[in-house]
């Protein structure tokens, strides 16, 4: 496990964010490999084990846990939303450059798209459409931004308003730019694991002038059950730095407008 140890000693929190993504990406993971890999005790490996099977991203077995069935793609927000901060502001950066005063903004509720939403802060005025409540907590408070919010039922594991009413309203705006993310690209479609999700993205790209897919490099390659088109339907694809050249080159040969944080445009 060379390939997943840590850069640097960790809290107890930091540990288990770590832990979670290396059972998101292989699988599966034991406490004897987490005590060799950070340094900790087989006890305190085991603490970790229960502490994330709570989450529901994980099931508990004999001396380790596993991801359950989709939650490669479909870990719940409270992880998401604290998963590859760093890259995540990486690519919100350079998404913000594709933002001017006087715009409209679709923005949907994956937590890449949040922080480009945090970007956008201090550009305005804006109109902000969003079915996230925590884009709406961004500029609740901010002058010159109006919020439009797009209903439906409420999912409480994406904390966000999906479903038939949520792609119904979609019907009644127009956007000039809307960002949202997938779990997974390769050179030729975009996956997510959930159908009603699907749907709500495809309903979001159609209601948009430009459409932006925002995604960190660690889901190059991946692939989920539901396709939600070619990867053609996104005008624009940003990924950040730690993207494999290689990865890089093969999704531009199908896609030109592929982008790079840190990359000269």
């Amino acid at each position: 496990m060379s390939d997943s140890e840590p850069d640097a000693p960790q809290s107890p929190e930091e540990r288990r964010d770590r832990v979670m993504q290396i059972v998101l990406e292989r699988g599966t993971i034991s406490a004897r490999e987490i005590a060799d890999v950070f340094g900790v005790s087989v006890m305190t490996a085991h603490r970790d084990l229960d502490a994330l099977a709570r989450t529901g991203v994980v099931r508990r077995f004999h001396g380790g846990v596993s991801a359950q069935p989709g939650a490669s793609f479909g870990a719940n927000i409270t992880f998401r939303e604290r998963s590859r901060l760093t890259e995540k502001a990486e690519i919100a950066a350079l998404a913000a450059t594709f933002v001017e005063p006087g715009m409209s903004v679709l923005i949907e509720d994956s937590t890449t798209a949040f922080a480009v939403a945090e970007a956008l802060v201090g550009i305005a005025p804006l109109t902000v459409i969003t079915n996230f409540p925590r884009v709406v907590e961004v500029f609740a408070d901010l002058d010159e931004i109006e919020l439009l919010v797009l209903g439906g039922t409420y999912s409480r594991s994406h904390d966000a308003y999906l479903g038939l009413a949520c792609i119904d309203a979609l019907e009644s705006v127009h956007a000039d730019i809307h960002f949202s993310s997938t779990s997974g690209i390769t050179a030729n479609r975009a996956y997510q694991p959930d159908p009603t999700v699907v749907l709500l993205m495809r309903a979001m790209v159609a209601a948009a002038e430009r459409s932006v897919l925002v995604l960190d490099h660690t889901k190059i390659g991946r692939t989920a059950v539901h396709s939600v088109g070619p990867l053609t339907m996104f005008d624009d694809v940003i990924t950040d730095s730690g993207a494999d050249p290689e990865k890089v080159r093969a999704l531009r040969e199908q896609h030109p407008n592929v982008q790079l944080s840190g990359e000269n445009r």
